[in-house]
Parts: C-alpha cells; sequence; structure tokens
C-alpha cells in the first residue's frame, strides 16, 4: 500500500542520476538498481581512476550526478566529470541527512543518488570557471599576506626583546623608515643618530624622537630571530608580488562590460591606499570587468572588491534579488520558528569570504564621517559592536547588490541621513500610538506660538 501510494505521488525528477560519497582514498558511486548490476562501485582517487568513473557513467547513460563537498578532494572529480560533459551538483554536507541507522559509504552514495533523483537536493552555488581561476590566485594571496604578517609580528617582539621601541616613533615598522632602519641594524650599524638619519622626509617624528627609541639592548640572540623573520617576509613579498602578476594577468583575459565604456569616476576623495595594494591599477581592472565602480561605497576598497567578485562572480541574475543575496552571505536574520512563536532570530554562521569581507568593510568604517559611519556607530551605542558590524555588513550588501544590478554609482547621502530616517520613523511611530489613544502630537514650536 505504501509502495503503491509513493509511486502515484512522487516522481523522479532526474532519472539518470548518480551519487558519489567522496573519500580521500576511494569514491563510491550509486547509480541506482535496475540500471546495472552492481549498481554501486567503488574507484580509486588516482586521475585514471577518475576519468573511469566517468566512462562507466556513461555507460550507465547517467547525465546528472550528485557528491558532497567533502574537503578538497571533490575538486578534482568535479572538474573531471563536468569536462566530461555530466552535469555535477555540488551539495552542501550539511544539508544531507541520512536516514538514522548504520552509515557506511555504501548507503551514503545511494542515499544522495535517492536524493537526487527525486530533486530533493539543492547544489551549492559555485562560479564559473573563469571566476574561480581567479579566487584561487586571490586566495592564495590573502594566505601569504596572512603569513607575512605573522612574521611582522615576529619581528616585532625580537625589536621589543631588544628594547628597540621603534613601533613608537614609526607608524609601521614595515614602511620605507622601519625597514630601513632594520636592515641597516641587521648590517651592523648600531649608533641611535646614524639609525635614525635614514627616516623618510614623510616621517611626522624628528631624529632625536627617533634616535632616543634606538637605544637598545643588543643581543646576538634576538638579532638572529630579527635577521630570520626579516628573511621569511621578504621571501612572502616576493610570493606576493609573483601572485599580484597572476592576478593582473588573470583579469586582462576576462571581457570588458558594455558599461565600462564610461570613464572611470575618480576616486572618492579622503581614500588613501591600501598598504597592501598590488603595483597595478585593480580598480580600473575591476571596474572594466564589472561595470560598476565599487569602491564608490565607504569601506570598500578595491582589494576587498576583488575578494568580492572573486567569490560571488559577476552574474548579478544568480541572485534573484537582495534578500537572496544577503541570505546566502549569511548577514540577515535567521528564522527559526516552531509551534507559530520565534525562537532565536541570530544570524546563522557561514563560512564564507564574501560576508567576512563586508564584515571587515564595516568595521573600518567606526570613524567614517559619512552616513554608513554614522548607520554603524547608532547602532554600536544601542546594541553594541558585534550587531553594529553585522547590521552594517547587511546595509553595506544590499547597497552593492544594488549598483551590481542597475549599474548605477553610488553618493553619500550625508552624515545625517540615517539618523533623520531613524527620526521620522520613530515619529510615525509616536504619532501612530498617540491617535490610538485619542491624542495628537503637536510640535514644541507650534504649542509655543500658542501659548
Amino acid at each position: 500500500m505504501a509502495d503503491s501510494f509513493d509511486n502515484q505521488t512522487i516522481h523522479q525528477i532526474h532519472p539518470h542520476a548518480a551519487g558519489i560519497d567522496i573519500g580521500s582514498d576511494a569514491h563510491w558511486v550509486s547509480v541506482g538498481a535496475g540500471v546495472t548490476s552492481p549498481s554501486v562501485r567503488q574507484f580509486g582517487c588516482f586521475t585514471a581512476d577518475l576519468y573511469a568513473m566517468a566512462a562507466w557513467l556513461k555507460e550507465c547513460k547517467v547525465t546528472t550526478v550528485a557528491m558532497e563537498s567533502t574537503g578538497v578532494y571533490w575538486i578534482p572529480v568535479f572538474q573531471i566529470l563536468e569536462t566530461q560533459g555530466l552535469e555535477v551538483r555540488l551539495v552542501n554536507a550539511h544539508s544531507v541527512k541520512t536516514v538514522p541507522g548504520r552509515k557506511s559509504d555504501v548507503l551514503d552514495c545511494q542515499w544522495l543518488q535517492q536524493l537526487h533523483s527525486y530533486g530533493l537536493l539543492s547544489g551549492s552555488f559555485r562560479p564559473e570557471d573563469q571566476i574561480c581561476v581567479l579566487r584561487s590566485y586571490v586566495r592564495q594571496r590573502e594566505r601569504l599576506t596572512q603569513s607575512a604578517s605573522v612574521h611582522i609580528q615576529r619581528m616585532q617582539k625580537a625589536l621589543v626583546e631588544m628594547n628597540l621601541q621603534l613601533n613608537r616613533v614609526v607608524s609601521d615598522i614595515t614602511g620605507v623608515t622601519g625597514m630601513r632602519i632594520i636592515r641597516t641594524i641587521l648590517s651592523g650599524e648600531r649608533d641611535p643618530e646614524r639609525l635614525a638619519a635614514l627616516k623618510d622626509p614623510r616621517a611626522k617624528r624628528s631624529v632625536a624622537e627617533i634616535a632616543a627609541a634606538l637605544h637598545g639592548d643588543y643581543r646576538a640572540e634576538h638579532l638572529f630571530v630579527l635577521q630570520q623573520e626579516v628573511q621569511l617576509y621578504d621571501t612572502y613579498r616576493e610570493q606576493i608580488q609573483q601572485c599580484d602578476q597572476q592576478i593582473e594577468q588573470c583579469l586582462s583575459q576576462f571581457e570588458s562590460r558594455p558599461e565600462s565604456d564610461a570613464p572611470l569616476p575618480p576616486r572618492p576623495q579622503g581614500r588613501k591606499p591600501s598598504r597592501n595594494a598590488p603595483p597595478f591599477d585593480l580598480r580600473s581592472h575591476l571596474y572594466r570587468i564589472s561595470g560598476v565602480d565599487f569602491t564608490q561605497i565607504d569601506g570598500l576598497e578595491a582589494l576587498t572588491v576583488q575578494t568580492i567578485l572573486s567569490e560571488i562572480g559577476l552574474d548579478p541574475t544568480r541572485f534573484p534579488s537582495a534578500k537572496h543575496f544577503v541570505s546566502w552571505l549569511g548577514l540577515c536574520p535567521g528564522s527559526h520558528i516552531s509551534g507559530g512563536k520565534i525562537l532565536s532570530s541570530k544570524t546563522r554562521k557561514v563560512s564564507n569570504r564574501a560576508a567576512t569581507a563586508f564584515r571587515m568593510a564595516a568595521h573600518s568604517l567606526a570613524n567614517s564621517h559619512t552616513a554608513l559611519g554614522a548607520f554603524y556607530r547608532r547602532i554600536r551605542s544601542r546594541l553594541g559592536p558585534p550587531k553594529a558590524i553585522t547590521a552594517t555588513a547587511h546595509k553595506l550588501a544590499r547597497i552593492f547588490y544594488h549598483l551590481w544590478v542597475t549599474g548605477e554609482r553610488y553618493e553619500d547621502p550625508g552624515v545625517d541621513y540615517y539618523e533623520q530616517q531613524y527620526q521620522e520613523r520613530v515619529l510615525k511611530h509616536l504619532e501612530k500610538r498617540a491617535s490610538q489613544l485619542g491624542f495628537q502630537l503637536t510640535p514644541v514650536t507650534a504649542s509655543k506660538e500658542v501659548s
């Protein structure tokens, strides 16, 4: 009876579907019962095994495949199957809930095949291949930058251990003045006056102030650590430069958008380029391939925009609306309702680099004399920094999506814009409440004139 009911109500959406359980040493593939015998096969992880898997799936007349995004082991399987003409749907492992009971690789691939055949699996977002190439370079650059920052901290530690207070007289020890002094110290110079004379003309501190901070206790073990950390820092900087070359070459291969024929808007006033900015004009490249100058938005620098576009791609139609976009980013309130009651509305935790970029941009607006900066500070005063960052990142994402879709240019509405909107909402609420109670609000100025 149950089988008859299922056959009448549930129909297969993908009758030629397969499911793959990804592993580090082997992959289990299921093509469904009745297609071939056996319906489940195991394949190795070598490239020849993956091509054999693709050939077997074609023999079974499989057209679409579902598999979990397990670690990085899915990447070669995805790429080879896609090049062989198969539709591959990448599924988040958290979205696939198996039935209670025994768990094995065979049961997992069969479960994936069954869910996919009935259209019960939604694929994870993956941009086009050209964007994936750019994303790989951008992520590698971010990792190299993070590694370089670790060695900067160790350089700072070695200097403090020798009581060289260089960080107190220069804004950045890896700047022109800082690195010039550090390299001269490693070459054997110990005279504070000679070291201080190496300062860049743009440095704010005087020679005497810098010299006072360079009276230190030069010990061999600390100098050894400092030398090694400087060498490692230089190595990572060289790797970053090579990565920038690859990124520039990759960006030059993108087609230009018709909207980019218009001249690039001038850089917003008061914006200083990031110290980690690449040596080429990244802003022009991003404008050419997207048709929008996203750096006009307060808080979004060229590197931030590059990270966002490398994660989301260049096609805004993948997201039907701004609500879908911020939901995918994990920057909107959650919905946990049971029995008609809201149990929780916390923002769900997601591992999303684009969302992290928006959050970092929101945090940079803490002291900004702009509308978004005032919005952040108002939310922070009421709800605290964490919620203020999320709310501001949410607003940044919505503005980003609007420009992405319309191609319009962003203009700062002014530092009082969102505050005025907030006051207007409060006033409307008070007027409505007063009307319900049989009262009428009267402005203070008007009441004084009447009296």
